[in-house]
């Protein structure tokens, strides 16, 4: 998956990540904090803070201590909250995080690390536009559109 881009939703004015597979139309957006969707935006504009934010420090620890971000994945959406595993590759082999998709996010965008979601969080919670979408205008209008019309609680488990 990639970071599509960052937005807010109309109704409660939540920041929103919103993720696309690399392969076809499928869109999975992910409720997030407003620091987070900053320090995403921020590294994705590339912007530079003359002291190290929080995910810059914990990717700077990382770092030194040898180790790297090999992926993150969004595991699973239990209870209308996703959840999601930083792996790390380390000295002595993969070790699997838990985090919040969020900070995931926020760590592989600054380690350009690769971003992955389970198949089941896919076929439950991404929304596929049926058409094929030319420009970027034409998707953010139809997401805008589905934002004006969906809240996080849409995306329960079971719900249609």
């Amino acid at each position: 998956m990639v970071i599509y881009g960052v937005s807010f939703d109309m109704v409660g004015k939540q920041p929103i990540v919103l993720l696309k597979t690399t392969s076809g139309n499928k869109f999975l957006p992910i409720w997030i904090g407003h620091a987070e969707a900053a320090a995403i935006l921020m590294k994705l504009q590339g912007a530079e803070t003359p002291r190290p934010m929080t995910h810059d420090l914990l990717t700077g620890i990382l770092g030194e201590l040898k180790s790297e971000v090999s992926r993150i994945t969004v595991t699973e959406l239990r209870d209308n909250t996703f959840y999601a595993l930083i792996t790390l590759q380390t000295g002595g082999g993969e070790i699997e995080i838990d985090s919040r998709p969020s900070d995931a996010l926020a760590v592989a965008v600054r380690a350009n690390a690769p971003i992955f979601a389970a198949d089941k969080v896919i076929e439950e919670s991404a929304i596929e536009f049926e058409h094929e979408l030319d420009d970027n205008e034409q998707v953010v209008e139809k997401f805008k559109e589905f934002l004006d019309e969906v809240s996080p609680e849409d995306f329960a488990t079971g719900a249609q």
